[in-house]
């Protein structure tokens, strides 16, 4: 019998296997393979220590290892393999991934006979492969299709690639299978349908499946969907890359609410949103809002440069679909964050600083802006010397993450200016640090978006402040690879150095030309009570005193403040009361605190990184609700979200 395990080494814990489900149920339609194979999971989370892993590796015991290789895991997979090999000479070790298609060469050691990798889609290799080594008593692979290897003499072999599947359903359900059904998880990822009708050059997808986009039955999708809520899976992520491409997503998402209101699981979902399909993503959301699944949308715009857009061969996605998609967000109140790369190629600093801007004039919630990493079987890889790509790798052990940090248009310095200008966006836009005032200058023709964070970058850049540290270490190792850090720099600003930053804050805005404005004053002073809290804690007064406005009462959840009655339209006119409302020379913020955390006691921030960068993407539901009073104390005509 051969002992066969998948090793999957997932960013999350207690990650369903669904890719080594696929390979094991579509080879076990082969009796010859259930006759000979013995199978087993190893799904473990990549933070789990190397020589726990390497030893509970090696007490498997089995003759054939197959890796799932991703950019996020791969430095620990080589690491693994390296140990496996020495220990397990006699043993096969198959590698298969996004991060090893097409790269044989850097991924068999030289002089290594039994290291395989899997150049496409796995299924038909996979079992082609099992057939020879578990099945023949003497192994042929030139008979395995899509595969690469070496040979007697050490020279790379490369086999063709067999055609995609076009009927998925050939691959028979692991869920329904029941392969899944002993193990204790929390997390999956579902797949209705593979393939891409885009060509964006940063991004694997397309690439890897030819465009065609072709579906599983639907019936087995509902099937897969019921036992994920029957069997208390907490998290899903939806792999398609266009949700909602389909008229039977609409149905699909109503279907997965039902499950959840019959089971109680899962209790959230992640999508990624067809690219031109406001209207249909618009109804999802709200059906998964409603339904408690969602709290807040991705909309993937990645660059508004034209020319970024022309280079990267996205220029087919209408800008319109994302407008449209975030006034509608915006009517309904649903949490929403628009995602950017830096730096694309034909992205120079301008631009990029000027197409924040852009997007904050068009008040999206938060801005998700992710280091550009230069992908394995992309275009931009191909391009690479085209356009000039320097990257670095990034410094996650686990990891094989190289982050671009120059391009023909951008030097290392431009480069590294983009990181600090978005990490000073992320702590005064998204984390609403300076969120009224820089609308206020912006509108007032004062000083626009772009200029007024520059401005703040270079104060922080000669600051002493620890976000500021913590911002130059990450740009200075490229550690900004880590999408946590978003989080740390939310755990900063609205809470551990919650006062520091104000102080911060206050020192930029005094060295300013812009600080005799009485109304920028007042603005600022709106920013100081409005800022949310990312936990459950009680409010406190800003770490400065207020410069226009005057504090008037500090309760549990609430802050009231004077306004200079010459300036008390300024809220409404800003946007934190709604069009219309009388002015006040009152204003109440109470800060919500259902669902979020308590206050950590006994974790760091390195430890509740993922949760603050979760709810800094659901904003919404974070901001205080704030409502104009009377003389007396009495609420006025109107209250809204510090939207």
């Amino acid at each position: 019998m051969t002992r066969v395990t998948f090793v999957e080494l997932s960013v999350y814990e207690n990650t369903v296997p669904l890719v080594s489900g696929y390979l094991q149920a579509y080879a076990s339609q082969d009796p010859a393979i259930t006759d000979s194979c013995d199978f087993a999971f190893f799904s473990r989370g990549l933070r789990e220590d190397p020589g726990t892993l390497l030893a509970d590796l090696l007490s498997e015991d089995s003759d054939v290892y197959a890796f799932s290789c991703y950019i996020w895991n791969m430095g620990l997979v080589r690491q693994l393999l390296g140990e496996l090999l020495a220990r397990r000479p006699d043993a096969w070790f198959l590698l298969g991934g996004a991060q090893v298609i097409g790269h044989a060469e850097q991924y068999i050691p030289p002089g290594t006979r039994n290291v395989v990798v899997c150049n496409g889609e796995g299924e038909q290799p996979f079992y082609e492969f099992l057939h020879q080594v578990a099945v023949r008593d003497a192994p042929d692979l030139t008979e395995v299709s899509g595969i690469s290897y070496r040979g007697p003499d050490g020279a790379l072999v490369t086999t063709d690639k067999p055609p995609r599947m076009r009927v998925l359903d050939d691959v028979p359900s692991p869920f329904a299978a029941g392969l899944f059904d002993e193990g204790e998880y929390t997390f999956t990822v579902l797949e209705t349908n593979r393939g891409c009708p885009f060509h964006c050059g940063f991004c694997f997808w397309g690439a890897a499946t030819n465009s065609k986009v072709y579906k599983f039955e639907e019936e087995r999708v509902r099937g897969d969907i019921r036992w994920i809520a029957e069997h208390g899976i907490v998290s899903v992520f939806i792999a398609d890359a266009n949700w909602g491409l389909s008229p039977r997503d609409v149905e699909l998402s109503r279907h997965i609410v039902d499950c959840k209101e019959q089971f109680g699981f899962p209790t959230s979902l992640v999508i990624a949103a067809a690219k031109n399909r406001p209207e249909r993503v618009a109804e999802i959301t709200g059906i998964l809002v409603r339904g408690g699944l969602v709290t807040s949308q991705p909309i993937s715009l990645q660059t508004v440069n034209p020319e970024a857009l022309r280079l990267i061969d996205r220029q087919n996605i209408r800008e319109t679909t994302y407008t449209d998609l975030q006034r509608s967000l915006n009517a309904k109140n649903i949490s929403s964050f628009i995602e950017l790369i830096w730096p694309l190629p034909g992205d120079t600093l301008d631009t990029f600083r000027a197409g924040v801007a852009r997007l904050c004039r068009m008040e999206a919630d938060t801005l998700t802006i992710y280091p550009q990493l230069l992908l394995h079987n992309t275009a931009l890889y191909d391009q690479r010397e085209i356009f000039g790509i320097e990257t670095e790798r990034a410094p996650d052990p686990a990891a094989e993450a190289d982050v671009v940090v120059a391009t023909r248009w951008v030097s290392k310095e431009d480069c590294e200016q983009g990181t600090w200008f978005y990490y000073v966006v992320q702590s005064l836009y998204n984390a609403r640090g300076a969120y009224w005032l820089a609308r206020y200058l912006d509108r007032a023709g004062i000083q626009p978006y772009d200029a007024f964070f520059a401005a703040a970058t270079r104060h922080w850049q000669r600051s002493d402040h620890e976000l500021s540290r913590f911002v130059a270490d990450s740009v200075s190792t490229a550690d900004n690879y880590d999408l946590l850090n978003i989080g740390k720099a939310a755990h900063l600003v609205l809470h551990s150095h919650r006062e520091q930053f104000d102080r911060l804050l206050a020192e930029f805005a005094r060295t300013q030309p812009w600080w005799s404005d009485p109304a920028a004053r007042l603005a600022l002073d709106l920013d100081l009570v409005a800022r949310p809290y990312i936990y459950r804690e009680s409010v406190r007064p800003p770490g400065v005193p207020l410069s226009e406005a005057r504090l008037l009462e500090t309760g549990d959840t609430t802050l009231t403040i004077a306004l200079p009655e010459k300036h008390a339209q300024l809220p409404a006119r800003l946007g934190l009361l709604p069009d219309g409302t009388a002015a006040s020379t009152a204003v109440r913020f109470t800060h919500p605190g259902q669902g979020k955390m308590p206050v950590p006691r006994h974790r760091t921030m390195e430890q509740n990184a993922g949760y603050c960068h979760v709810m800094i993407q659901r904003l919404r539901t974070l901001l205080p609700d704030c409502r104009p009073l009377d003389g007396a104390g009495t609420k006025g005509p109107g209250g809204s979200r510090a939207a």
